[in-house]
């Protein structure tokens, strides 16, 4: 799998005397995330970078809830928090790097797992989503990139769409606004409900295991597709 040359970023002089940057491993909807070494620890780490322009359209209250959601969720099946703050003008919090790869991965070379892989996954992914959700939160992007995989379980990732179920109401997430992957989506939160509750995680729940057992995307699962079509018996 090909990897990105690491770009000039204001991150990498910013964090230099903590953290040696690599490269960039990935973008997504909010922010940009590097691979970098630990200097004090010398271990390989993951930094997420909050994009400029998402800060500057959304502020800094949602990445901030992230962090603080990060930070309190400790579980074996959620990638943990090592650091997080604001330098060089960019908010970002710092993870373990999680060599075993992504679901997605996992996909694009096999795109039907075997129907054992399949179920220990989601019973593993369901157990992280089942403590956080206990905990009052909802992940709110269930998707094969945010499943990695950590001696061979698997593990949920980017807690960066996340929030407190109660507090639908605090301005963090505008009302209207849809946050997430469209194929990964409850109904409810693509029409961007504010009142998302733990239930309405179930969408991407059920869509991701639907995509590695019937070889679809997540859509189809939405859409009432017929159960693993032409998947084994």
């Amino acid at each position: 799998m090909a990897h990105s040359v690491l770009p000039p970023s204001p991150i990498t002089a910013a964090l230099a005397d903590r953290y040696a940057v690599e490269r960039e491993l990935g973008r997504g909807g909010m922010a940009t995330v590097y691979l970098a070494e630990e200097k004090k620890h010398g271990r390989k780490v993951a930094i997420k970078v909050l994009r400029p322009e998402i800060t500057a359209a959304l502020g800094t209250e949602r990445f901030l809830r992230e962090i603080g959601i990060a930070a309190r969720l400790a579980h074996p099946h959620i990638v943990p928090l090592i650091d997080s703050g604001e330098a060089g003008g960019l908010l970002y919090y710092v993870q373990p790097h999680v060599p075993g790869g992504s679901l997605r991965d996992r996909l694009v070379e096999n795109a039907q797992l075997p129907v054992r892989d399949a179920l220990r996954i989601a019973q593993e992914i369901g157990a992280g989503l089942d403590f956080a959700h206990r905990k009052g939160f909802v992940h709110r992007d269930v998707k094969p990139e945010n499943i990695l995989f950590a001696d061979g379980h698997a593990v949920l990732a980017d807690f960066g769409v996340a929030r407190a179920c109660c507090d639908a109401e605090d301005g963090v997430t505008e009302v209207g606004l849809a946050v997430g992957t469209p194929e990964y989506m409850s109904p409810e939160q693509a029409s961007g409900d504010a009142e998302l509750s733990a239930v309405r995680n179930a969408g991407g729940r059920a869509a991701v295991p639907w995509q590695h057992l019937a070889g679809g995307d997540g859509a189809a699962c939405h859409r009432g597709a017929p159960a693993i079509a032409g998947g084994p018996a």
